[in-house]
Order: structure tokens, then C-alpha cells, then sequence
């Protein structure tokens, strides 16, 4: 298993990403065998010395220099054409030819994207590759919302296929057993919505491979009544938004609260792009040590459980 690192993407990188190796590797101890080799993408003299300094095993890590940087506030299709010895295309030249099995980054989400859908292309009959969000809820799970923000406007065919994708994410990657889907709606009641959902109802309710348990409403979100929350990607980013906010609202306040305390994001790391042909994990800008360790976590057990190969031979 070989996990391909931007270790020049987010605002404290390199530095944070070589703390979350070591992270990971403190977390996991035991022979190199049963740690992924690591191909990290980047300036290859500042991450050796910062390696050097923070005392990480170089076995099973291998760099491969590159002299670009895809800054957060590019154009994304822009940078990414132009920029062709950047970290992220480099890394994702490497996924495409095999050379790794998945690549993480908490650099510029766009151009992620981008390397997602033309270096590695959506799979077979996969209409919109998605990207979703956990949500923190009162049993102590997590759910799983998507889209989060990539697919503003959508249609009803894209509602079912986010339904499986993120099924099957939540129930390989999550531990949940025959995940709940849920229609986020303004009623519970068949019939309410506006026209997506009215049109997407009917279609969840048919297909096959989907627990589906229609309408939701935005008050079930930290609940436990689905596990699966589906919407379009405006509206998905807009609950992800609210959600970031009340970790941020209960420190400021000092309230301290186990449910609260969910609501940091670094404890997940990342999200994946679901419905494309290899793992690819995308991780917030201000990431830090501890969100580098679960953003390899989230990568490598993607890889164990073959989430990609489920997701073709369901879709």
C-alpha cells in the first residue's frame, strides 16, 4: 500500500504533514511492514531537513521532488494546467499511473477536484463524483451529509447515486451496518420539497442497495433517524457551514460539552471524493498534525476495504 502526500498544500505545510506521520506511525507502532509506504510530493530539500528534525523513521518513505505550488487562491484549471510540476499534479500523475493507491491533500480544494475528475476521471457510469461532510450527532456517531459542496445544482438521478456512494462510505469507513438514508427536506411527509426532492423521492424509494427512510428534516441532522443525509450541494454546504461554526461558538464561549467537542474537525481529517477510480482525500487548509494522521487513516482503510471496487460493482 502506497499513500501519496501533498506535503506542500494547506497554511502550515510541510511541517504539520511530517508531524502527522508521526503521528500516525506513534498510534500504529510495530514493524515497518505493517505501516504504508509514503511517497511524499514537494520540495524535496525542506522536507528531508524537517524529517531530519523531527525525528520520523525514513523507512518506508520515498520523495519526490517538485518545485511548484498550487497557492490556495489560484484558479484551479488554470494552476493545475499550467503548473504541471506542481505537488498535486505531480501526486496525481503518480495515482494515475499506479505508481500510489491514493493521495491526500489540504491544499487548494478546487485543483484537487480538477485532478480528481481529469487525471483520474469519474467511474463508469458515476454522473457527479461527490464530496461529503461528517456530522457529529447525539449518540456519540457520526453521519455522513453529502453533497457538501461541489454539486450546487443537481438533478434527481444525482441524489440516488449520492445515496449509494455514500452508503457505501459510511458503512466500510464508518462501521455503520446497513446505513439509514435520509432526504433532507422540509417535512417528513412524501410529497413535500421543492421540485428536486419532490422528483428524488420516488427514485430513493426504488432503488435497489438503498436503506432508504425518506424526508428529514434539519432538526434530525444531530440526530440519530438517518445516517446518510442527502441534498444538493447548496444546501449540504450550507448545513457543513453551520456545523463548522458551533465548535468555533462553544470554545469562544467555553462551553465544554462531549457532543460539542465533536464538532472538531481535525479528529476526522479529511473527505474523500467519492465516484472517482482511486482514493483521493481532501483536507481543510488550516489542518494541523492531527488531521495529517487521519486524512493517511481515512486513505488506508479506503484501501483495505476496497471502497472504490464496491462502489463499481454497484454502480
Amino acid at each position: 500500500m502506497n499513500i501519496g502526500i501533498d506535503m506542500m498544500g494547506g497554511d502550515f505545510a510541510p511541517l504539520e504533514a511530517i508531524k502527522g506521520i508521526n503521528l500516525l506511525r506513534e498510534a500504529n507502532p510495530g514493524t515497518a511492514d505493517a505501516q504504508p509506504t509514503l511517497t511524499l510530493f514537494g520540495d524535496e530539500a525542506q522536507i528531508a531537513a524537517l524529517l531530519v528534525e523531527q525525528g520520523v523513521d525514513m523507512n518506508g518513505i520515498k520523495i519526490v521532488h517538485t518545485t511548484q505550488i498550487i497557492d490556495m487562491h489560484e484558479h484551479p484549471t488554470k494552476a493545475f494546467r499550467e503548473k504541471q510540476d506542481s505537488s498535486i499534479a505531480v501526486g496525481f500523475g503518480y495515482l494515475a499511473k499506479g505508481l500510489t493507491d491514493a493521495f491526500i491533500s489540504a491544499g487548494n480544494t478546487g485543483a484537487m477536484m480538477v485532478g480528481s475528475l481529469f487525471s483520474i476521471k469519474a467511474i463508469e457510469g458515476i454522473q457527479r463524483p461527490t464530496i461529503g461532510a461528517y456530522m457529529p450527532r447525539e449518540n456519540g456517531q457520526l453521519g455522513w451529509l453529502l453533497d457538501a459542496g461541489i454539486n450546487s445544482d443537481c438533478k434527481p438521478e444525482n441524489l440516488v447515486q449520492f445515496a449509494l456512494l455514500g452508503s457505501i462510505f459510511a458503512e466500510q469507513v464508518l462501521n455503520i451496518p446497513n446505513p439509514k438514508v435520509g432526504l433532507i427536506n422540509i417535512g417528513e411527509e412524501e410529497g413535500k420539497g421543492n421540485l428536486l426532492a419532490q422528483a428524488a423521492y420516488p427514485l430513493l424509494k426504488e432503488a435497489e442497495g438503498i436503506n432508504f427512510i425518506g424526508n428529514i428534516e434539519g432538526r434530525d441532522i444531530f440526530l440519530d433517524k438517518s445516517d446518510v443525509m442527502i441534498c444538493d450541494g447548496f444546501t449540504g454546504n450550507i448545513i457543513l457551514k453551520l456545523a463548522e461554526s458551533i465548535h468555533g461558538l462553544t470554545q469562544r464561549r467555553n462551553v465544554h460539552d462531549e457532543f460539542f467537542d465533536m464538532f472538531e474537525f481535525e479528529q476526522y481529517g479529511g473527505v474523500p471524493v467519492l465516484g472517482v477510480n482511486k482514493p483521493v482525500i481532501i483536507g481543510h487548509g488550516i489542518s494541523h498534525a492531527k488531521a495529517f494522521k487521519n486524512m493517511i487513516s481515512i486513505a488506508q482503510k479506503m484501501i483495505e476495504k476496497d471502497v472504490i471496487g464496491m462502489i463499481k460493482a454497484r454502480v
